[in-house]
């Protein structure tokens, strides 16, 4: 975790330790040939590429806002073979060390579902029960994605699991998103779909600057062209224009765009031809990784 975090105006932007696990990079890069994405993302002998679980704290003036929740502590010992968990969940802990106890927290925004987002919604306590994590949080998700997450398809329910649900589900805590809403002074929701029917992105603006957290639509750097889908993407077609129409706002804005799952950089700015103009944490060089 950085010292400092990203400043989008009064706004200041940390990302925080949710878990770390790999993926099959088949899937991750789905119709793009492996000798063409392998070129561009470090891949071991297994097929496997590693991938973070990064909440972001978004903290301004009198609001702490987190998006996404990361892992959370209620994996079985067979998840984490599964998953190939690399680094188990500590987000109140990297929370306390900014100073922030987990009931301080205003907001929660969910971009979607799935359990690596979703799993820190809810947490075993010291006492071996299960609680909300931020008790005093609006937690805020799409209607269509709650609908879909308390009824999941065979397809869904793999990813979306009642254990990290059912503790907000009986809570008064829950806001549910249609189409768009505002969280904050310039903090701003909006359904996209594709990745999942209910997923939404998350506007950060403030003094004239700009972020934007795409979600699983963006999971790295490198998936800057709008035709480098996952096959987890339920609705590739509509990642697909909703990539092209967003990507393409932000490089004219100059806007920062943040990411959950990349292990290599936090946030990043794009020239029209997806090459990086600007990193965060800043560093002198990135090697091969993310190179338009």
């Amino acid at each position: 975790m950085q010292d400092c975090g990203l400043k989008i105006g009064e706004y200041e932007i940390f990302w925080l330790n949710g878990g770390e696990f790999a993926l099959d990079g088949g899937a991750m890069f789905g119709p793009v040939p492996k000798g063409i994405w392998s070129k561009r993302y470090p891949v071991d002998e297994e097929n496997y590429i590693r991938m973070m679980a990064s909440p972001m704290l978004i903290k301004g003036p009198n609001v702490r806002i987190l998006v996404e929740s990361g892992f959370g502590n209620k994996l079985t010992e067979k998840q984490w073979k599964i998953f190939h968990v690399q680094r188990e969940w500590d987000l109140v802990v990297d929370l306390a060390a900014l100073g922030i106890r987990r009931e301080e927290i205003d907001a929660v925004v969910l971009t979607h579902g799935d359990w690596d987002h979703a799993g820190g919604v809810a947490m075993v306590n010291d006492a071996g029960e299960q609680e909300v994590t931020f008790p005093a949080a609006r937690h805020f998700i799409q209607t269509r994605e709650w609908e879909d997450i308390r009824h999941p398809t065979n397809r869904s329910g793999a990813a979306y699991w009642p254990v990290n649900f059912d503790a907000l589900a009986a809570s008064d805590l829950l806001t549910l998103v249609d189409e768009s809403a505002a969280v904050a002074p310039g903090i701003t929701l909006r359904l996209t779909g594709g990745h999942t029917r209910g997923h939404q992105v998350i506007f950060v603006e403030s003094q004239g600057e700009r972020a934007v957290h795409l979600g699983d639509l963006l999971p790295t750097q490198v998936h800057f062209n709008p035709l480098w889908v996952m096959a987890y993407d339920n609705y590739p077609l509509d990642v697909i224009a909703r990539k092209q129409e967003l990507i393409k706002k932000a490089v004219e804005e100059q806007a920062w765009l943040l990411f959950y799952h990349n292990p290599f950089l936090n946030a990043c700015k794009f020239d029209v031809e997806g090459k990086l103009v600007e990193i965060w944490p800043p560093a002198d060089s990135q090697g091969d990784v993310g190179k338009g």
